[in-house]
Formats: C-alpha cells, structure tokens, sequence
C-alpha cells in the first residue's frame, strides 16, 4: 500500500476516476433537462406551469435533504459506500422518465433522482477535496463540477436530437441505463479518502478547539447564519440554483412559446451547461490565485445580466436563447466552484463535510424555490415576468455576497 499523501499529482489516478464518475451522475440527470416539461403539456396535458414545475420541486427538495443529511451519514458510513448507494438508488430512473403511466410516476422519479444526486454529487466532490488538500481547493472543485455540468449540457443536447426523431419519450430517456450502469461499475473501482482526512487533520495549522461543537445542528447553524461569510455563501448558492431551477422549467415553455422546435430548444438548454461545465476548470484554477469572492460577484451580475438578454432580444428567439446561455454558463461557471472553495476554506475539516452539506442543502432547495417561484409567477403574470424576477434577485445576491463574503488565506 503507497503511503498517503495530499494533493493532485500524488493522487491522480483516484482523482481522474472519480472526475469520469461525475460525468455519469451529470449526465443522468442532463435527461431531463430538454424533455421533462414538454412531457408535462404535450404528453399528459398539464396545463398548470406550476403542475408542470413540480417535477423540479420534489427533485430539489429530495436532492437538498439528502446534501444535508451527508454529514451525519459520513459519520456512520464510508464515502464509497454512500457513493454506491447512490446509484442503485438511481436505478429505476431512466425507466419511470421513458414509461411513466401518468405524471405522478415523473415526480416519483424525481425524489428517487434527487437521492442520487444528492450521494453521488455530494461524495465525488468531497473525495477530491479530501485527496488534493487545501492548496487546490478551487482547481479540485472546478474539476468535479466541469465534468459533471458538461455531461448535464452533452446529455440535454442528445436529448433534444433523439426528440426530434423519436418522440419525446422512451428512446430520449433510455440512454440513462447506460449512464447508471458506467456509473455504478466505476464506483467499484473508487478507493476511499478516509485515510486523506486523517491526515489533513494531522497537519492541519489549528486544531479543532476542545469546547467547539460538531454537530449536525451546530454546523448547520454556523454555516446558515451565524458565519458571515458561510452564510454569504449560502445565499448566494441558493439564488444560483433557483436560477437553474427557473430555466430549467421556463425556457423550454417560452422558447416553444415564440416558435423554436425541439432541437434548437436542446441546443440552448445544453449550450448553457457545457459552458458551465467547461469554464469552471479555469474559473477554480483563477479562484486559487485571485480569490473566491470576485468571482462570485461577478458572477452572479454575469448571471442577472443574461436574464435581461433573454427577454430583450426575444423577438430573435433563437439569439436570445443562444446569448443568455453563453451568458448565463459563464457566470455560473464563475460562481459555481469558487463558492464551493470558499465554504471549504472557513470551514475546518472536522466538521467540513457538514458545512458544505449545509451549504448544498441551500444550494439545492434554490431548485425547488426556482420552480415554485417561476410556477407561481407564470400562472399569474406569465413567462416573461417570471424571468424578469429572476434577473432582480441574481443581482441583489451577488450584492449581499459582496458585503458578506471575506477572503480566507489558504491554509
């Protein structure tokens, strides 16, 4: 056995492994991103936005209760174990998405969904925390989440084309049991950090003080509220995934709305995450060097900025699709991995799990806020307000994390 030691290059094979086991959970759940609500109308008959955003709800919540629950079950459990549960949790997806009798069944396959994703997502991301160490915090993240968001933005891009010749459902929906099944193989494979931990915490500068508190509602607390900057984090997390949230029920239904076919909505709808996706591994590697709060900032103006692009240009609809993506993939790819360092940063690692559990779980609920918000904003003052919505609050998070968040020196 090689001794353990910290960082990327001493790690790389692991750290590679678990980088193409992200591809699989980003792409299981990319399936839903074209298809799903045009499921909604065209297949059962939804004619509520509210109804058809339902999906997205019980997805976020079941995805943020599951982020936070990671650290009290890494406690009890191995994160290889955690990993692997995940996937035979997800399983049945694929299958419920392609067959489903009626929509009750798609929303059932969204909390199976969010399981998934919330074990799997969650335990990629902190094994390479645990394997790079403090220095690469940004890069390691970065990493993580461009493999996965890229397979998100790839898969709803295939999607879109096999709709366009197969129909909306199964064949669309069917490629998830190859991305269950790669996933769950390679897992096999995946080693597990618990030994990287230990010695993290050996050389660690500050020892966790005797009388500090590390339980599940103590973390959750100090990362909610009373940390100024985990709390600026958090805020910020949510309003970026309520963004995600929004779009990912809206844009297929106000793109529709004005005319664009099944392949140009799947081409914005994937052009958005594989931007995402690519530009996190320079955006984590610039957070290293230049800090976590300018990018989170900028970001999320970048963000707000693309919302007003959608609607502006919405008499082109194809140009306002394709420009709000770009805009919306860059500064999501901005944000994304420098918050996930930033929470790592003012969090020690006895009890770092569970704060970055806290902070997905706010993350995370922000897709189901999303779609509760643009459901309820939709069916009362229509697709355009909703999105206009969106645009104000990025802009008035990226403001509140700007006063909140401070620079942490690497440790």
């Amino acid at each position: 056995m090689p001794p353990v030691r910290l960082g990327l290059r001493e790690n790389l094979g692991q750290f590679t492994l678990l980088v193409v086991v992200n591809v699989c959970v980003g792409a299981l759940v990319g399936l839903e991103r074209t298809t799903v609500p045009l499921i909604g109308t065209d297949v059962f008959g939804l004619t509520s936005d509210l109804a058809v955003f339902s999906f997205i709800i019980a997805f976020g919540v079941t995805k943020a209760l599951t982020n936070l629950a990671v650290g009290s079950l890494t406690a009890r459990f191995r994160r290889r174990q955690l990993l692997l549960a995940g996937w035979l949790i997800g399983i049945p997806v694929p299958f419920a998405l392609a067959w489903a009798p009626s929509w009750g069944w798609i929303v059932t396959a969204n909390v199976l969904l969010g399981l998934n994703q919330g074990l799997t997502w969650s335990m990629t991301v902190n094994m390479k925390i645990d394997l790079v160490g403090p220095a690469r915090r940004g890069l390691a993240t970065g990493l993580n989440e461009a493999a996965g968001y890229t397979a998100v933005g790839a898969t709803a891009l295939l999607t879109g084309y096999l709709a366009t010749e197969y129909g909306l459902r199964p064949a669309p929906e069917l490629i998830g049991v190859v991305f269950v099944a790669a996933g769950l193989v390679l897992s096999l494979a995946v080693r597990d950090t618990a030994a990287h931990v230990a010695l993290e915490l050996a050389q660690h500068a500050k020892p966790l003080p005797s009388g500090q508190h590390m339980s599940m509602a103590a973390t959750f607390a100090r990362t909610s509220w009373r940390d100024r900057s985990l709390r600026g984090a958090s805020q910020a997390g949510m309003v970026n995934n309520l963004n995600d949230g929004l779009t990912w029920g809206v844009f297929p239904l106000l793109f529709t709305e004005h005319g664009l076919g099944l392949a140009a909505v799947g081409l914005i709808k994937g052009l958005y995450p594989i931007l995402w996706g690519i530009g996190q591994i320079p955006t984590g590697h610039l957070a290293d060097r230049v800090g976590r709060k300018p990018l989170i900032v900028y970001g999320m103006l970048v963000q707000a900025a693309a919302f007003v692009l959608a609607l502006a240009l919405l008499g082109r609809p194809l140009l306002a699709g394709l420009l709000s993506a770009v805009a919306l993939g860059l500064g999501t790819a901005m944000v994304y991995p420098a918050l996930i360092a930033s929470v790592s940063d003012h969090a020690h690692p006895a009890w770092r799990v569970g704060a970055l559990g806290t902070y997905r779980f706010w993350r995370d609920i922000g897709y189901a806020v999303g779609a509760l918000v643009a459901g309820i904003l939709a069916d009362t003052l229509g697709l355009n307000a909703t999105v206009i919505a969106a645009a104000v609050l990025t802009a008035a998070s990226g403001l509140v994390a700007g006063r909140w968040i401070t620079e942490h020196p690497v440790r």
